[in-house]
């Protein structure tokens, strides 16, 4: 995708009026488009077929409408994440959402990549909290989705669907979200040295003494998984969630500065790779990947993970194999970031939905100009 990117013309609207002037004259010349916003996630996906022209949306980076006391907030796509988080905190308030690289990540690419972290485990993803949208056709007709009030089942459900559509439905020019309240009282403890079978049995004995983490990851080590668990809400109850943590797991510690690790593996690379399977199968895509030799990070009650590291000789064939076996237990594999030399089809099989994507794809973008060949079957 950064290939195709170079030396395109870029434009850089100031308004979501600008920016559908923009659209609707490349639509009259036929050029295909594709949207950067903070360029963290450029990567993701196949490199589109050709593009003729740039739209970058950190010229629009409004917030736009923000009621601390609705607990709503009405924001432009360009507004980094680190930005919205700064006006919410003002109020002790929070989007609850902790994808990599807060200071570049964008709303509208954050909502377009459907990126998250490891605290989606308590609230949910971008399209949990996405309550409205608004995006500029192909055509440059502005549309918008959704309301201002979290209890709105009126109408298409354009806002999650537009979740993690790359760019390929329209621009993403501004979103709203429901937000949280800031924890009293945040901890972290570490439960060390687990195997993948330990990290299925520990998560299934954190459910039956309904211990309920913020965060929740098994993070590669030496010597087999740390289990990492962040505890937050009011300071009494945290520490009574990590008392009963440690009468289930004596080894466990306070460790804050493993998120960093998580983070490390998170943004890691050239290869970077993103996994499923069910919550339990930990052992089986831990030896899928194996010969891979990547630092990895497992998400157990979501049943994802990501993997990173130097792009060894015979990749791509082990990519194949991996992607075979997970695919064969229900699983995928996608590739978020390959060096140039690496040939891999970064998706994998297209879904059983593949049909209705397409005609998704062809009513919103019929002349396929926007981001061409990005999405999952070259969509």
């Amino acid at each position: 995708m950064i290939a195709a990117l170079q030396g395109k013309p870029s434009h850089e609207p100031r308004s979501v009026a600008e920016a559908a002037q923009l659209l609707g004259a490349f639509a009259r010349e036929k050029r295909r488009v594709a949207f950067v916003g903070g360029g963290t996630e450029l990567s993701v996906g196949a490199p589109p077929e050709r593009i003729d022209a740039v739209v970058r949306t950190r010229g629009f980076s409004r917030i736009v409408e923000y009621q601390p006391a609705d607990m709503v907030m009405v924001v432009e796509a360009g507004a980094t994440l680190l930005e919205v988080q700064r006006a919410a905190r003002e109020h002790r308030q929070q989007l609850a959402l902790d994808p990599p690289w807060p200071e570049l990540a964008t709303i509208g690419g954050i909502v377009a990549t459907s990126a998250f972290g490891p605290r989606r485990a308590r609230y949910g993803g971008v399209r949990d909290l996405i309550i409205g949208v608004q995006i500029v056709r192909a055509d440059g007709t502005i549309a918008r989705g959704g309301g201002k009030v979290v209890k709105n089942v009126a109408g298409f459900d354009l806002p999650k669907l537009v979740c993690g559509s790359l760019g390929t439905l329209g621009l993403i020019a501004g979103a709203t979200f429901r937000l949280h309240p800031i924890a009293e009282a945040s901890e972290t403890a570490v439960v060390p040295g687990l195997s993948a079978a330990d990290v299925v049995s520990m998560v299934s004995r954190l459910r039956a003494a309904q211990l309920e983490p913020t965060a929740l990851a098994a993070i590669a080590a030496p010597s087999g998984f740390d289990l990492a668990l962040c505890f937050e809400g009011f300071a009494k109850g945290v520490q009574q969630q990590i008392a009963r943590l440690r009468q289930l797991a004596p080894a466990a510690r306070g460790e804050e500065r493993i998120w960093a690790r998580h983070d490390s593996i998170r943004t890691g690379g050239p290869l970077r790779i993103k996994v499923a399977a069910l919550g339990t199968q930990l052992p089986e895509v831990e030896k899928a990947l194996a010969p891979l030799r990547l630092d990895f990070v497992w998400y157990p009650t979501l049943g994802i993970g990501f993997a990173s590291g130097p792009a060894r000789e015979h990749r791509s064939a082990m990519l194949a194999d991996a992607r075979a076996e997970l695919v064969r237990r229900g699983g995928s594999l996608v590739v978020h970031s390959s060096p140039p030399d690496l040939r891999v089809d970064p998706w994998g099989p297209p879904p059983a939905a593949f049909p209705l994507m397409q005609r998704v794809k062809d009513n919103f973008d019929p002349d396929h100009r926007l981001n061409p060949g990005r999405f999952v079957g070259a969509i």
